[in-house]
């Protein structure tokens, strides 16, 4: 298997561990010094800058039910580069409050050693910001 095909596989890894809400799973495919990055207009949040390691993520996926009611993703579309793996999806966002939108993101991953050492979530944080505080 070539290394694009094993990090695709990975990435559809990553993806399944998210919806099973598995972060052992999730983790596994990240590399110990992952850098785990958001938008910076989500740091009034916990959400936004750039998270570093294992317990970088943790802690960004602790902080998420604490400002919204839900999220799933829905990767739609995946782009090969070498060692990037690029993927365009929606997700549905709940609010707190329960109110639901569906906004398009594009994720980046970046692998090496069959790790993922870079994961770079690009979306609209204005509509994002919205429902954190609707």
């Amino acid at each position: 298997m070539s290394r694009t095909h094993e990090n695709l596989d990975l990435v559809h890894s990553a993806y399944q561990a998210f919806h099973d809400r598995d972060v052992a799973a999730l983790l596994a495919v990240m590399d110990p010094a992952v850098e785990w990055v958001h938008p910076d207009g989500l740091a009034p949040y916990g959400l936004g800058g750039t998270k570093i390691g294992h317990d970088g993520v943790r802690g960004f996926l602790a902080t998420v039910p604490t400002v919204l009611g839900g999220m799933r993703l829905e990767p739609q579309e995946f782009v090969q580069s070498g060692d990037r793996v690029v993927v365009f999806g929606v997700r549905s966002v709940t609010s707190l409050s329960g109110r639901t939108e569906t906004l398009p993101f594009i994720h980046s991953w970046t692998f090496r050693d069959g790790r993922a050492v870079r994961m770079e979530d690009v979306f609209d944080t204005v509509v994002f910001t919205r429902l954190i505080e609707s």
